[in-house]
């Protein structure tokens, strides 16, 4: 259990030396203000961490900021060591996170499922019942007309 803690702690470390780096201390035009980083991940052992990031734009430029955060791998990986202070500094890997493509999938499906109901609801507007409003059979409907018991 205190693995796990540390891990976190770790984690979250990372994801806050990263974002500061990018956003202050590295001039690669490719990781301009676009990209964000959204989560971290540490082993179990402290040795690797996944880094989870957004680009807002296009493939191009989803492309190019994949390209940049590649490249400055080597220097993030020496800020985490200076900030974390561990005898093995992880070794970084930089995932683009899926969540907002997820999210606009959803949102997508989630129009359609309201058009429908619009088409729904606008093809029932005048309708009524097949069999009446109430379609239950009484004991005063029956064919002789008595109620039965």
């Amino acid at each position: 259990m205190a693995d796990n803690a540390r891990a976190k702690r770790l984690a979250d470390l990372i994801r806050e030396v990263v974002a500061q780096k990018l956003q202050r201390g590295i001039k690669d035009p490719r990781l301009g203000t676009h990209v964000t980083i959204t989560d971290t991940r540490v082993t179990g052992d402290l040795r690797e961490a996944t880094v989870f990031y957004t680009v807002y734009g296009d493939d191009e430029e989803r492309a190019a900021a994949a390209a940049g955060l590649e490249s400055a791998k080597g220097v993030l990986r020496s800020a985490v060591g200076q900030a974390a202070g561990v005898k093995f500094t992880p070794t970084l890997a930089f995932v683009a996170d899926a969540l907002p493509d997820n999210a606009k999938a959803i949102d997508d499906l989630l129009d359609k499922a309201r058009i429908s109901d619009a088409k729904v609801r606008e093809a029932s507007a005048g309708a009524e019942f097949a069999g009446g409003a109430d379609p239950y059979r009484k004991p005063e409907d029956d064919e002789d007309g008595e109620a039965s018991e």
